[in-house]
C-alpha cells in the first residue's frame, strides 16, 4: 500500500470532528496530572503570532486536539490556519477552518475561506452539512454553493480502456510496451507481473520463483531502446509470500522485456532496514531512478548497485518520479507538499514554481512527463483528477495547467499511470483499503475488476494560462513549501457571478 495521507495533518483534522469527546478517560496519576495542566496552562498562554511562527506539524496536531477539547476556537483558528500554510495542498485542513468560523458564526471569514477553495478547484459538497447552518441563507453562502459543486461535476473526455478480472491481486504498477502494444501490469498481492493487450486479454508473464526471488511488485519501468523491464519489488505484509525472514527487503528486478527472463536483482544489504520502491523512472540514456516512499530517498541503479542521490526526511513522502526530456532534471511529488526538481548535473534541488492560491499540486500518486509537462494523478485531491501541468522552458515554473479528467464515476482510488503515445492508462480503482495492516483481505466480497482509465493527453493542449514566478536552487536538504507564481488551473467557469463584497456581510 503506498503512502496516502496526509500525515499528522489529518490528526489535527479529525479534532475538530470529535471536539476532543475523546479525551484521556483513564484517571492520571498525580504527577501526570500536574505535567498536564502545566502543558494546558502554556497552551493557553499562547499568542497568535507564536503560533503563526511553528513549523511543526505534530506539534500543531496536538495543540489543536488541546484547543478542540477546552473549546478553545480562537486558538484552534490560529492552529488550523497555521497548519494550512505548512500544508498548502490540504483541501480537508482549509474545510475545518472555514467549519471553525462557521462554528463561532464569522460569516466573512468562513465565506473567504471557501471562495479560496473554489479558486484552487476544490470541489466540496458543503450544501447539506448541518455544521455550516450559522452561516447558511445568504446569496454568497448559495454562489459558494454553487461553485464547489461545479468544481465537482464531471470532467473530460476519458473513459474506461480495459477492467481486469476480479480477484486477490491489488495491482500497484503499470508500465508500456511499445513493441508488443501491451500495458504491463503488477501486482503487490502475488508478485507477478501480467501482460494485457490491445483487446483487454491478461495473460501470465512473470511470476516470483526461487530464481528470481521476487516480492511485490510495487512499480514498473520499461526501457523499450534496450529490452528490458524492471520492477520495483518489496516484501511487506500485504505480499502473500511475505515472511519474517524477508520483512522490509527491497530491491529492483531485471527481466527481458520481451521473454520475461530472469537478468539481475539489486536488493539492498541485510541490515539496512525496511525500504518500499514506489516509483521508478527510466531517462533516455538508460539510467534508471527509484522513489523509496518508506525512506524519503532517490535511488540511481549504478555500478551494479543502488546509490542514494538525494534524501529529506523534513518531508512527508516520495509518492511519484518523471524525468523530463532532455534527462536533466528528476521531478519528485510529495504527496503533502507538492512537486520538487533535482538538476541531476548539479546535484542542486529547487522548488517548482506556482501559486498555491489558484493550483493544489498535492495529493499526487502517479506522475509521468510528456511533451514539455507533467501529468499528474491526483488522488488526494477533492475531487480526483488527472491534470496536465505545463512547464515554463526552464522546467522550473508550473505555467499553466490544465485538468484532464476530473470526478469521473470510476475515480473511487487512483493509483499507477503510464503513458502509451498520446495515452495516459490510470488504475483509477484500487483496493488496498479491503486489506488490514496485516495484510489479511478481510473483504473479499467487495473486490470487483480493476478499473484501468484513458485518458487523451492532448485535450485542450495549446489551452494556456497566466505565467509567471520563478523557482530558486536550494540544497537537496532544504527542500520546503513551493514558492508562488502565477498559475491559472483549467477548471470549468462559476456557475454564477461573485457576490458583492456587501454581501459577504
Amino acid at each position: 500500500m503506498k503512502i496516502q495521507s496526509w500525515v499528522c495533518t489529518a490528526a489535527l483534522v479529525a479534532v475538530s470532528c470529535a471536539a476532543g469527546a475523546q479525551a484521556v478517560r483513564a484517571a492520571p496519576s498525580d504527577a501526570a496530572a500536574k505535567a498536564q495542566a502545566e502543558l494546558v496552562q502554556r497552551a493557553e498562554a499562547l499568542t497568535e503570532g507564536q503560533i503563526m511562527q511553528s513549523h511543526d506539524i505534530a506539534a500543531l496536531s496536538r495543540l489543536g486536539q488541546l484547543y478542540a477539547a477546552r473549546n478553545d476556537m480562537q486558538r484552534f483558528i490560529w492552529v488550523l490556519k497555521r497548519a494550512g500554510e505548512l500544508s498548502p495542498n490540504s483541501g480537508d485542513l482549509k474545510l475545518q477552518l472555514a467549519l471553525a468560523y462557521a462554528k463561532i458564526d464569522d460569516k466573512p471569514h468562513a465565506y473567504d475561506t471557501l471562495i479560496r477553495m473554489q479558486t484552487q478547484g476544490f470541489g466540496y459538497d458543503v450544501s447539506k452539512d448541518s455544521r455550516f447552518d450559522p452561516i447558511r441563507g445568504t446569496k454568497v453562502w448559495d454562489y459558494l454553493v454553487a461553485n464547489l459543486n461545479v468544481n465537482a461535476k464531471p470532467f473530460g473526455e476519458g473513459k474506461t480502456a480495459f477492467t481486469l478480472p476480479k480477484g486477490d491481486y491489488l495491482y500497484d504498477a503499470l508500465a508500456w510496451d511499445a513493441k508488443r502494444g501491451d500495458l504491463l501490469v503488477g501486482s503487490a498481492r502475488d508478485g507477478a507481473i501480467r501482460r494485457v493487450d490491445a483487446q483487454g486479454k491478461v495473460s501470465d508473464f512473470i511470476k516470483p520463483d526461487a530464481s528470481n526471488g521476487l516480492w511485490g511488485v510495487d512499480s514498473l519501468a520499461v526501457d523499450a531502446a534496450r529490452g528490458r523491464l524492471y520492477a520495483g519489488s518489496s516484501s511487506t505484509a500485504i505480499f502473500q509470500g511475505f515472511s519474517a525472514d524477508t520483512a522490509g527487503k527491497a530491491g529492483i528486478f531485471e527481466f527481458d522485456l520481451a521473454t520475461g527472463k530472469f537478468l539481475h536483482k539489486y536488493v539492498f544489504a541485510a541490515g539496512d532496514g525496511a525500504h518500499r520502491l514506489t516509483a521508478l523512472v527510466l531517462a533516455a540514456d538508460g539510467k534508471l531512478y527509484a522513489a523509496d516512499a518508506r525512506r524519503r530517498q532517490i535511488f540511481k541503479l549504478e555500478d551494479g548497485g543502488l546509490r542514494d542521490i538525494l534524501n529529506n526526511p523534513k518531508l512527508t513522502s516520495f509518492s511519484a518520479l518523471a524525468i523530463s526530456g532532455d534527462g536533466r532534471t528528476l521531478y519528485l511529488a510529495d504527496y503533502a507538499l507538492g512537486i520538487f526538481g533535482y538538476d541531476l548535473a548539479t546535484g542542486k534541488a529547487f522548488e517548482v514554481a506556482y501559486d498555491p492560491s489558484r493550483l493544489v499540486v498535492g495529493g499526487i500518486v502517479s506522475m509521468d512527463w510528456y511533451d514539455g509537462t507533467l501529468a499528474v494523478v491526483q488522488d488526494g485531491m477533492v475531487p480526483k483528477r488527472i491534470m496536465r501541468l505545463q512547464l515554463d522552458k526552464d522546467g522550473r515554473k508550473i505555467a499553466s495547467a490544465m485538468p484532464l479528467d476530473v470526478a469521473s464515476p470510476e475515480f473511487t482510488a487512483l493509483d499507477a499511470s503510464t503513458i502509451a503515445g498520446d495515452r495516459l492508462y490510470t488504475i483509477v480503482n484500487r483496493q488496498d483499503s479491503l486489506y488490514d495492516d496485516h495484510g489479511v483481505l478481510t473483504e473479499a466480497d467487495k473486490l470487483v475488476p480493476t478499473t484501468i482509465f484513458r485518458s487523451n493527453l492532448r485535450f485542450a493542449w495549446g489551452q494556456s494560462g497566466v505565467s509567471g514566478g520563478g523557482a530558486s536552487e536550494i540544497a537537496p536538504d532544504k527542500v520546503g513549501k513551493p514558492r508562488k507564481a502565477d498559475v491559472k488551473p483549467g477548471v470549468p467557469a462559476p456557475a454564477k457571478a461573485a457576490p458583492s463584497a456587501a454581501e459577504k456581510h
